[in-house]
């Protein structure tokens, strides 16, 4: 055979063999982009059926939702929950917990056995990783403890449940927004926040009962000292609080905590 046959022939094979690479990395690329879009599509399905299903909770229960118009200064007054029908949908229903902002936190409380069914339990029952807002299961569900706590998820996308309850860590937003409400079958609590920052998983924030009125006001006073930033409010033994607790989403061991001192019972 001529060299210029050879020459002719072995360009050929190099030329097969690099259509055979090119092939087979676009294939693989293309099964690349096929997976990651399939990983992309599983986690975002969560976000989006169970974020669909509290707006049909919301549309259910929510009677009057007028807040924050004509003139009124979101105060929660034209605010009410049909709570027959949230028990009807789920009889461990114990509350419905609302912010004027950040505004997306408007949630059924609920109140289990245990704190860690709704952690992947949604209101309606369904699996799903956005859980539901619950109160926890060594409180009373009337909110006449000293402290009572409620735990949602800290979500790294879509917003919902309490991802936005750190909006809370500047003291500049808490004074535009001091306030949060509690709807209960026999009327509204409103609480105003007096503490709000990180704090570990097993700090002493997360004390629930106390020995006496001493010990409380001592734990009230070590929540004001962990805060951001300090509030003018009153708080003494008799003071009932309610304390928000989420993830950071930054640290495991880590939590974000708003406590509310009830200034008003109507």
């Amino acid at each position: 055979m001529s060299r210029k046959k050879r020459q002719k022939k072995s360009s050929r094979k190099r030329s097969r063999v690099g259509d055979i690479v090119t092939t087979t990395i676009l294939i693989a690329a293309i099964c690349v982009f096929i997976f990651s879009a399939y990983q992309l599509v599983t986690m975002l399905v969560p976000y989006y059926s169970g974020g669909k299903e509290y707006d049909d909770v919301k549309k259910l229960a929510i009677i009057k939702d007028d807040t924050g118009k004509d003139g009124d200064e979101g105060n929660g007054d034209n605010f009410q929950v049909d709570f027959d029908a949230l028990l009807k949908e789920n009889p461990d229903t114990v509350a419905w917990l609302r912010f004027d902002e950040p505004s997306i936190i408007s949630y059924p409380v609920v109140k289990s056995s245990d704190n860690q069914e709704y952690l992947t339990k949604t209101f309606s029952a369904n699996d799903n990783k956005l859980g539901a807002i619950f109160m926890d299961m060594r409180n009373n569900k009337d909110f006449t403890d000293l402290n009572t706590f409620i735990y949602g998820h800290n979500l790294k996308v879509g917003g919902e449940m309490f991802s936005q309850l750190n909006e809370y860590a500047s003291e500049d937003f808490c004074k535009a927004h001091p306030y949060f409400y509690i709807y209960t079958p026999n009327g509204k609590l409103t609480y105003k926040v007096f503490s709000a920052g990180t704090v570990k998983d097993i700090a002493a924030n997360y004390i629930l009962t106390y020995e006496n009125e001493k010990e409380y006001t001592d734990y009230l006073q070590m929540c004001r000292n962990s805060s951001n930033y300090q509030v003018d409010v009153t708080l003494d033994a008799k003071s009932r609080i309610v304390s928000l607790s989420t993830c950071t989403n930054i640290n495991d061991d880590e939590r974000f905590l708003v406590q509310g001192v009830l200034v008003e019972n109507e």
